[in-house]
């Protein structure tokens, strides 16, 4: 039954008879909206984001990737081996100039049912953070409180956040650069309160194919006034360096994500998390000693000879 979240939707057929340029466009969107259906079916299966009776609350901001977590997971929804629930909740922090008309009305166009909670955190962030300083963090904090709140107040079971993959490769950096800490943004967690299961469907989805989804599906994208507003904020100079890293070098941002998921605390410095102290030699050759700082391809030692090959056990 699981393979149902990730299978591919069939081509459609009436796309053979389009003209050869439309029909190469068609063609490329075909393949992305299976590639998003894909990694968040993949996600949900590998992590039990959702489950049957399930309602989840997906949060949805106005921007890219919340419209975007919204669309594949109601695709999901039709296909899905269980039976589920979808509330889009909004949050409408007054920040002035927002265009509260924009949501309501794509989302009753959509045919999902909807919450909008009108809370004026904007004036608090701005009353207490001094100009020019980094908004980022009181805002979420007031803004998780509220959502919890109408989360509770709605009955949902799940609270789905719109984060991708290289959200959760830049809260590994900005934690390992300014926090001292090997952290990053769990697919899967019990929130603040401990009431709450939060997801984020998009773990496994690269941000410039959210960037291509939303340019086709016309998104009416609200920008943020607060956070999208400051330029010299850590998260985007590490976006920036992550994003030179794809052009530069394509390949490592998804080693270094796949690199999160296999996490090996005897090769790393944390006592809590591995026994240094209470090592003892086993007489036993281990695969996970010594050898796992060699390259797989790395044969060399085979050449050497026999009195230096004993130290590949």
């Amino acid at each position: 039954m699981n393979a149902v979240w990730i299978d591919e939707a069939p081509a459609d057929a009436t796309t053979v008879a389009a003209p050869t340029n439309s029909l190469k466009i068609e063609r490329e969107t075909h393949k992305l909206e299976k590639r998003l259906c894909r990694e968040v079916g993949r996600a949900i299966v590998d992590y039990n984001m959702i489950e049957e009776g399930d309602k989840v609350m997906v949060c949805v901001s106005g921007g890219k990737d919340s419209y975007a977590m919204l669309d594949i997971l109601l695709k999901l929804k039709a296909r899905a081996p269980i039976h589920f629930d979808i509330v889009a909740v909004n949050l409408d922090q007054k920040q002035p100039g927002f265009p509260e008309e924009v949501l309501p009305k794509y989302l009753s166009e959509l045919g999902v049912a909807f919450h909008i909670e009108n809370q004026d955190t904007y004036s608090i962030v701005k009353r207490v953070i001094p100009e020019g300083k980094t908004t980022c963090g009181l805002c979420s904090r007031l803004r998780r409180g509220i959502l919890y709140r109408v989360a509770d107040e709605l009955g949902a079971t799940k609270v789905a956040l719109g984060h991708h993959r290289d959200d959760m490769l830049q809260t590994f950096f900005l934690n390992m650069f300014f926090a001292g800490k090997l952290k990053s943004m769990p697919p899967k967690l019990v929130s603040d309160d401990g009431k709450h299961i939060v997801i984020r469907p998009l773990a496994y989805v690269a941000e410039k194919d959210l960037v291509r989804w939303a340019q086709h599906r016309e998104f009416p994208i609200i920008p943020c006034t607060l956070c999208g507003s400051q330029e010299n904020l850590q998260r985007k100079q590490v976006g920036e360096m992550l994003r030179e890293w794809d052009r530069k070098h394509p390949g490592r941002v998804e080693n270094m994500f796949t690199a999160l998921q296999n996490v090996v605390p005897s090769h790393l410095l944390d006592g809590t998390r591995h026994d240094f102290k209470g090592l003892k030699a086993t007489g036993v050759a281990d695969d996970d000693g010594d050898k796992a700082f060699d390259a797989p391809s790395f044969d060399l030692l085979s050449q050497a000879p026999a009195a230096l090959r004993i130290v590949q056990g």
